[in-house]
Order: structure tokens, then C-alpha cells, then sequence
């Protein structure tokens, strides 16, 4: 189990993260929801150890972040992080070098089913479409206990965003906990376990994904509107 218990984060007078306790379970798919600004990656860097809380902790099956929990996490960035010199081949000898459970063979299947299977074409090369599949494929060709994609399917066409869906649910893995934050709703909406809402730094409503349709009557993406029109 990954447990966030009073999660502050605070850069000098702003407060990004106010007081998030969550428990996120294995074999399921999570939504981390909310606009642009509301806490999403921040609560994600402190899971993976990029940053530190100012007040609170996160642990992985009872064990505090640390080096040993990175080994563990496959977190996905909003930035473009791979060399621009770099092929599809060489990002994925890159990866074998330095994880453990980074598993080639996964690797390659994907790169053929996004059509990315051509290895001398080079990051620096590489649409905007392209790129976020790469990302995508990466992260999950990791055997990894927690996988985190932030915003996977921002600034890419619905073609692409299908195709990046299709691969993460095609290929989870049961023993895998997915946890993915986006505003574009409609599309995660058919294929998530649980939601978590994040406004203004706050968990103002998380949950299996059916029982909060079902207390509230209404699907995830009405949730959304009603809760970020406010």
C-alpha cells in the first residue's frame, strides 16, 4: 500500500499541498484529478521523492521515500526528459542500464503497437504526439509496484490520446498501481477504480470510482464540473 499521512508542501508564503492523507491500494487504476495548478504533480514528485513535504510523510508498504521506495515508483513527467540525440533503441538501453525491472521485451512490443518501431528516428525528431507515447511506453515497461503518468494526454490529439488508453489498459500489469492525473475526464473516466479530487491544494473528494457514482448520481466527469465551476 502507498499512505500519504498530512502531506504539506509550502514554497515560502504559497502552499501547494494542504494536509493530503490517502491511501492508494495495489491492482488499481487511480485518477488524480483537477486543473492545471491545483496540487497534481506536486503531490506526485513528493511521492516519487523528487521533493520533500514540508509537513506529513509517504510511505510504500510501511517504508518511508527513500532510495529504496525509488526503486519501486515509475513516475512519468509532464517535461520532455530524454536527450534529444537519443533513438527509441538507445532510450531503452538507457533504461535497462539503471532499473532492474525495466522489461525490454515489453518495451519493444510497445513501441511496435504505438508505431514507434522505427529506431533511427531520434527524440529532437520526434512530434509532440510521439513523444507522449514514448513517455508512456517507457514508464510502463517498467515491472514497477507503483507506475505514476502525469497528464499523459495533454496537448495531443484524440487519435493519440486512444492510443495511449488503449496501451496502459491493454497492458496493466494486477501487482501495478496506476496512478494518473489529468483534466481531460472523458477519457480516463472508462477505465479507472477509484478518483481522487484535488482543488486549491486539498482532497476535497476521493473514492472508488462506482460507489461515488453512486452516492452522488452522477458520472466522474459531471462530478468534475460540479466540483472545479465552483
Amino acid at each position: 500500500m502507498l499512505k500519504c499521512e498530512g502531506i504539506v508542501k509550502k514554497y515560502m508564503s504559497c502552499t501547494a499541498i494542504q494536509n493530503i492523507s490517502v491511501d492508494i491500494l495495489p491492482g488499481k487504476i487511480y485518477a488524480l484529478l483537477g486543473p492545471n495548478g491545483s496540487g497534481k504533480t506536486t503531490l506526485m514528485k513528493i511521492i516519487t521523492g523528487l521533493i520533500k513535504p514540508t509537513q506529513g510523510k509517504v510511505t510504500l508498504d510501511g517504508v518511508s521515500v527513500s532510495p529504496a521506495t525509488k526503486a519501486h515508483v515509475s513516475y512519468m513527467p509532464t517535461e520532455n526528459y530524454f536527450y534529444s540525440y537519443m533513438t527509441t533503441k538507445d532510450i531503452g538501453n538507457f533504461y535497462k542500464d539503471f532499473y532492474e525491472d525495466f522489461d525490454m521485451n515489453l518495451y519493444k512490443k510497445l513501441l511496435v503497437d504505438l508505431n514507434l518501431d522505427n529506431s533511427k528516428t531520434k527524440v529532437s525528431n520526434m512530434s509532440s504526439g510521439m513523444m507522449a507515447k514514448l513517455k508512456v511506453a517507457v514508464a510502463i515497461s517498467r515491472r514497477s509496484a507503483v507506475t505514476l503518468l502525469d497528464e499523459p494526454l495533454n496537448g495531443i490529439d484524440i487519435i493519440a490520446r486512444e492510443k495511449i488508453i488503449n496501451t496502459i489498459t491493454e497492458n496493466f500489469n494486477p501487482s501495478t498501481t496506476y496512478i494518473i492525473s489529468s483534466h481531460l475526464v472523458d477519457e480516463l473516466e472508462k477505465i479507472i477504480d477509484s478518483a481522487i479530487f484535488i482543488k486549491d491544494g486539498l482532497v476535497v473528494e476521493s473514492g472508488d470510482a462506482e460507489a461515488l457514482r453512486q452516492t452522488y448520481d452522477k458520472t466522474i466527469v459531471d462530478m468534475y464540473r460540479q466540483i472545479y465551476a465552483e
